[in-house]
């Protein structure tokens, strides 16, 4: 490992968002952008003219630099330029770059091919494992899922892979029911404000929001649906049912807004589908995780998040 790998390992152990998609994107941009331009790089040029973005940063420039790799997947849809922090991410990196440049030590196209290396690392990534165990209750086996969702999310620096795999198995659940195109699925991080959506799902006046922490900003647009003469549902962790319950108390909503655990949403569906045939609950549970990665994959980008069955 040289001077360049070095520091970069440290760089990262240091700051674990770094290999988030929105790091990586960052990652590779700065470095090439490094080669293109030549050193050092001044970090104040590189925002845009507003200040908000890390300038020229995006999914085309991403996926360009990805192609020359042999890459052709998304790393993701924005390309990190939306991604919160990377801003920050850009001038902890232009540092450590100009620190090595400084000493004689730098080695871009090192660096360069480092990222590479950690951006294949995160397509190869394992998700978590639907391993079924009879011996256990059908809550008790999808908690294990949500578990290894939960410590994924805590490796990983900040994605909220929890909070992606509720929504998109509450949506297989729906497809399953409803059937496939009675509802519209979206990638877990596009916000609702950013769409015309009053909710996650929308299915015959019945808002669904699906969250594993309700604030108070969530109990305001479940009032607001209400308003609107909509039924909101919500339906998160059993942590986030007792939060949401107590949020809930001081409102004119309190006896208006259902609120659900989704180990309880996901169970009774189980037992339903499965005519409450012990040897059947195995196989309705593992449908739900077949379409759950259906629409993971065309949904998301991050390859992280598909449960392996």
């Amino acid at each position: 490992m040289n001077a360049t790998e070095q520091a970069l390992a440290v760089m990262v152990k240091g700051t674990p968002k770094f290999l988030n998609k929105g790091g990586l994107c960052v990652g590779l941009h700065i470095s090439k952008l490094g080669i293109e331009r030549g050193m050092p790089l001044l970090a104040s040029s590189l925002r845009t003219a507003e200040g908000g973005q890390v300038e020229g940063l995006g999914k085309a420039r991403i996926q360009t630099i990805l192609k020359n790799y042999n890459i052709p997947r998304v790393l993701a849809e924005e390309g990190g330029r939306t991604s919160r922090g990377s801003l920050g991410l850009m001038e902890a990196y232009v540092d450590v770059l100009n620190s090595l440049f400084a000493s004689g030590k730098l080695d871009l196209k090192t660096a360069l091919n480092w990222w590479v290396g950690k951006v294949r690392l995160h397509f190869s990534s394992e998700g978590p494992k639907f391993d079924f165990d009879s011996g256990k209750s059908i809550r008790a086996n999808l908690q294990d899922l949500f578990q290894q969702a939960e410590e994924l999310q805590r490796n990983s620096g900040g994605a909220n892979y929890l909070g992606a795999m509720l929504q998109h198995l509450v949506g297989a659940k729906l497809d399953l029911i409803l059937g496939e195109g009675a509802i519209e699925h979206h990638g877990a991080s596009v916000a609702d404000h950013s769409t015309s959506r009053k909710s996650d799902f929308d299915v015959d006046g019945v808002a669904i929001h699906v969250t594993t922490n309700p604030g108070e900003a969530l109990i305001r647009k479940a009032g607001g649906n209400v308003r609107e003469g909509l039924k909101p549902l919500i339906i998160t962790t059993s942590d986030g049912v007792s939060g949401a319950l107590f949020l809930l108390r001081s409102t004119e909503w309190v006896d208006r807004i259902d609120v659900l655990d989704i180990g309880q949403f996901l169970t009774a569906n189980i037992y339903e589908r499965s005519l409450f045939r012990v040897g059947e609950c195995k196989i309705t549970l593992r449908s739900i995780i077949e379409r759950y990665n259906l629409i993971v994959e065309r949904c998301e980008t991050d390859p992280v998040l598909r449960i392996r069955v």
